[in-house]
């Protein structure tokens, strides 16, 4: 097994920083939103959905970060993995952070009722899986071998 990715770093050599993939896309859709109101919920709706999701994608991001810490691994994907984690959201998704992340960025198209940024919302999850899940992917593959395969055949990339 080697410890990292082709360039000989023991990273997964991400393509940028998730947080700043989602918040970039999003804050383009919002900047869209304001230059041409699209709204396509109503506003109560609007208002039932946005916060919850944002909160709920807050709460699940944080646990994942909290169980990763735990575990003494590093959060950032510029920095080695030392550990595969299993506990709290990670039995039941390989990507909580990122599920946080796609809650808060619903939420807060919901919330802005901003048809322009939930509509780029695939294109995020796009890039996302191409330029970071994969690429994580492959480096726990190889780092890992049968450890992370195993978790990887039992638990589902999102949810």
């Amino acid at each position: 097994m080697s410890d990292g990715n082709s360039n000989g770093q023991d990273n997964p050599g991400v393509i940028a920083p998730p947080p700043l993939i989602f918040a970039g896309i999003l804050g383009a859709g919002l900047l869209a939103n304001r230059l041409r109101p699209t709204p396509f919920l109503s506003r109560a709706l609007s208002k039932a959905l946005g916060w919850p999701l944002v909160v709920g994608g807050l709460m699940l991001g944080l646990w994942g970060f909290r169980e990763m810490r735990r575990a003494g691994t590093n959060v950032d994907p510029y920095h080695p993995t030392t550990a595969i984690v299993e506990r709290g959201p990670y039995g039941f998704t390989r990507n909580p952070l990122y599920v946080g992340m796609a809650l808060i960025y619903s939420g807060m198209s919901a919330r802005a009722n901003a048809l322009p940024a939930a509509l780029l919302l695939p294109a995020v999850l796009h890039i996302v899986d191409r330029g970071v899940i994969k690429r994580e992917e492959r480096y726990l593959e190889d780092k890992f071998g049968q450890e992370y395969l195993r978790y990887k055949g039992r638990v589902r990339r999102w949810i």
